[in-house]
């Protein structure tokens, strides 16, 4: 058993080489990932696996092991990783796995150190990790689902709150520019609300690496955001304060994504900052794109979660990270969005300057119309 081990460990570099051009041939979303995100977990399995067929002879024993405990947690990544790639279904991991097997099992014999024991070894980690894997791959993709139509759900309450406002202090004895400024004001959060119901919709029906559908068009991005600020003044207590120097910023730009998203970052900012603080929502404009700030004064976010506040799934279904467990999808959302807009999203947060959210846009990356955002994935 120790000689397969060994000859595993020595070959391992030509066992992935392998492995990644029979996957490219046979499993046509893995093209879309690039050679170190395809192999993601498996170098580390193929370690264990070797580890294994080294120490064991009798499956009894393999479970008290951490060795075993590390397949698990390696193939139960991978299913996370292939969630967040598009294209990918539980049909394709499956072959990843049996194609693994198969390269496995090739070298062993080409080496001749295949015996009834080493393959019976081979055949029980390696499905086991295939288990886990699937596992862990529809588990994440329910968990996106949840949480994309819990968001969404819990969206479309403010809308919805603010149309029966402005209906219900309706008053046939009010002046008719009161009425018409209410009946606006109504008119525009159904508006919202249609959207949001839209965007639930899709969400029912995420596959793997998706997020929610965006609409572009061509509009003025000062307005929008102008009047998530006008709401927020009216919902919190917290002063809120409003910069841009532009009158208007024209672009091909999803309005409503963009207004979940600073609305998002505002009630965030509420949230986690300190009570009654000031809170500052700022656009800055140049020539190609455009940025968006939102920023409170408060306990700063820890450096080194700030790279992993944006990853919903790198930080499993419960994390173990207690600064980051309430932060829930929203700011995973808020990173797709961007992405989607040719942009990215950034954070600086210290206790001297308090916490800046800035989500960078192209103004014309995009063609009008409809488009499935990604959930991408950064390997911790």
């Amino acid at each position: 058993m120790t000689v397969a081990s060994e000859i595993l460990k020595r070959n391992s570099s030509q066992i992935m080489e392998n492995w990644e051009s029979l996957v490219k041939k046979e499993i046509p979303a893995s093209n879309i990932s690039s050679d170190l995100a395809l192999r993601n977990q498996l170098p580390n399995v193929l370690e264990d696996i070797a580890d294994i067929i080294d120490l064991y002879d009798e499956f009894s024993e393999l479970e008290k092991n951490k060795k075993y405990e590390a397949i698990l947690k390696n193939s139960y990544d991978h299913g996370r990783h292939r969630a967040t790639t598009s294209h990918y279904t539980l049909q394709q991991i499956l072959k990843e796995y049996v194609i693994f097997h198969k390269v496995l099992t090739e070298t062993l014999v080409k080496n001749k150190v295949y015996t009834k024991k080493v393959g019976n070894t081979l055949k029980y980690t390696l499905e086991t990790a295939m288990l886990t894997s699937a596992t862990s791959f529809s588990d994440s993709l329910q968990e996106m689902r949840e949480k994309l139509i819990g968001t969404l759900a819990h969206d479309i309450r403010n809308p919805i709150s603010a149309a029966y406002f402005a209906l219900d202090v309706i008053n046939s004895s009010d002046d008719k520019e009161r009425i018409e400024s209410l009946k606006t004001m109504g008119l525009r959060s159904l508006k919202k609300s249609l959207d949001l119901v839209e965007g639930l919709l899709d969400a029912i029906s995420v596959k793997a690496g998706e997020g929610i559908t965006l609409n572009f068009s061509e509009i003025d991005l000062v307005r929008e955001i102008r009047w998530v600020y006008k709401e927020a003044s009216e919902i919190y207590n917290n002063e809120i304060n409003f910069e841009c120097k532009e009158k208007e910023i024209i672009g091909i730009f999803d309005g409503t994504a963009l207004r979940r998203v600073v609305e998002n970052l505002v009630a965030n900012a509420v949230k986690y900052g300190s009570r009654n603080s000031k809170i500052a929502m700022m656009i800055e404009n140049a020539v190609d794109e455009v940025v968006i700030k939102v920023h409170n004064i408060g306990k700063p976010i820890n450096k080194s979660s700030q790279s992993e506040i944006f990853e919903f799934l790198n930080r499993g279904s419960k994390s173990q990270n207690s600064e980051l467990a309430g932060w829930g999808m929203g700011l995973t959302l808020v990173k797709s969005v961007a992405l989607a807009h040719g942009g990215k999203v950034t954070l600086e947060s210290n206790k001297e300057q308090g916490t800046t959210f800035s989500i960078i846009l192209k103004k014309n990356f995009n063609q009008p119309g409809k488009v499935r955002t990604e959930l991408n994935y950064s390997p911790n």
